[in-house]
């Protein structure tokens, strides 16, 4: 198994400049986390105050993280507008899904300016089901998005449609929504750095914030040396749980992939050629998408919880998660018997109850602003959450912040060991429900009734 995932291996030798630090310094704006939203943040504080003196520390490799180990959608909020509703209010939900949907359309012409290839492809994606139990799945989605007048994001295609774009007759039904696409998210992770570092963000890779001192400057003490920063971003995703305040917002769950070699005569021989993604309508979701060179990439959400803490390596080498992601993929692409896996991996997914991420200021320590809790779905609400997290640190008055996302109330997890347990217990039983649906039974009523409390997600109801 990978390392770390596919995606990172095809681009292992685009580093960049290795800048060590050797003596104590300051600087404007410190961002700890070298992700998507870490370097959205970076890239958009340098376009608002170019003079502004922003570092970016990575522990790693920038994208070592979440950010090189999903599946590439480039999605909008649209799915999850119940869960914006119940926390926005209409007006606010309905903007900021807005625009989730104009960052997708803008991020093929971003990178192109940028001259940054990260194999931007707008084909859709597919929300099917896979199973007579979940067929209408999307249904409360799509009457919300008619409801508030956006009646062309989603279209219902006939199940044969849906069976032909797939490339598997598994699927029985689905809807469309047109303007999602897909990246290489390693590709996507790295052009973004590259974009940072040429508007003169500092990015030091490998180098690890031990200790964060919340003082006025905040002090972050490194291995050798102290940096001192008016401002401090904290874009560490699930590795936020050491923070007291953030550690009970969310749980960290896992999610496994695994990958073909390039096979684009077989997908052409079954008609998956139209470069949709797709997910299914299972609580524990399947993930799908084809790549440039004709790989397959197929993941599994809802796996394995891990305890109180940031992610240890385990969640790296999920051996059971993984073997569930290639039974699922047998499963949809059984005329794929004999293609093998070129790749497998695992990594942390930081899972709101509401699926929702975390935006705001730190009570206790204005100085400190933090976007956490992407639940597996931040490529392109990153760049979202980019714009907010930058204004926040400027301290700037609009809607980017006056919004009822930003400096929310979020629903704690119960504290542990409760949480895991209970957690464990949902978990359980959401794979059970699966499992007996997929094979056309009625799950029993203490699996449904325990699958309901799980983190709200694509069938979360307006």
């Amino acid at each position: 198994m990978n390392r770390r995932s596919q995606w990172l291996d095809d681009v292992a030798a685009d580093a960049l400049p290795f800048r060590e630090i050797n003596q104590n310094t300051s600087v404007d704006v410190a961002i700890i986390g070298g992700g998507y939203v870490g370097l959205w943040t970076a890239i958009e504080l340098k376009m608002l105050e170019p003079g502004l003196q922003v570092a970016v520390f990575e522990m790693n490799r920038c994208g070592d993280g979440a950010s090189g180990l999903n599946g590439g959608f480039v999605m909008s909020w649209w799915p999850k507008i119940a869960s914006l509703v119940r926390v926005c209010g209409q007006d606010d939900a309905v903007w900021l899904a807005d625009e989730t949907t104009h960052a997708v359309q803008d991020l093929g012409a971003f990178l192109e300016n940028h001259a940054v290839d990260a194999e931007y492809r707008q084909s859709g994606w597919l929300w099917a089901a896979t199973t007579p139990k979940h067929i209408g799945a999307w249904n409360s989605v799509m009457e919300a998005a008619q409801r508030f007048g956006r009646s062309d994001v989603f279209q219902q295609l006939p199940g044969e449609e849906i069976a032909a774009r797939t490339g598997s007759a598994v699927h029985l039904a689905g809807i469309w929504e047109r303007i999602n696409a897909t990246v290489h998210p390693g590709k996507l992770v790295r052009g973004l750095a590259a974009i940072a570092d040429k508007l003169g963000v500092q990015i030091h890779e490998n180098c690890p914030v031990r200790q964060l001192v919340r003082s006025s400057p905040v002090r972050l003490e490194l291995d050798k040396v102290t940096v001192t920063a008016k401002k401090v971003v904290v874009a560490t995703n699930a590795w936020a749980a050491k923070m007291p305040e953030l550690r009970r917002k969310f749980v960290c769950v896992g999610s496994a992939i695994v990958m073909t070699p390039p096979i684009p005569d077989r997908l052409a021989e079954i008609g998956w050629t139209g470069g949709e993604s797709i997910t299914d309508s299972q609580t524990t979701v399947n993930y799908y998408r084809t790549t440039r060179n004709g790989r397959i990439a197929f993941g599994k959400g809802g796996g394995r919880l891990y305890y109180t803490g940031e992610p240890s390596h385990e969640v790296f080498k999920d051996t059971y998660g993984i073997q569930e992601t290639v039974s699922d993929f047998r499963r949809v692409y059984p005329m794929l018997a004999d293609v093998p896996l070129a790749a497998t991996w695992s990594g942390p997914i930081d899972r709101t109850y509401d699926s929702l991420p975390l935006l705001g200021t730190l009570a206790q320590a204005p100085n400190i602003v933090f976007g956490v809790g992407w639940s597996g779905n931040g490529v392109n609400p990153s760049r979202i959450g980019g714009r907010i997290l930058a204004r926040l640190v400027l301290e700037r008055k609009d809607r980017w912040v006056q919004n009822g996302l930003v400096n929310r109330h979020a629903r704690p997890f119960p504290p542990e060991p409760f949480r895991y347990i209970g957690g464990s217990m949902v978990r359980a039983a959401m794979m059970r429900k699966d499992k007996t649906e997929l094979s056309g039974g009625d799950p029993a009523f203490l699996d449904r009734w325990l699958a309901q409390l799980a983190p709200a997600g694509l069938e979360d109801k307006v």
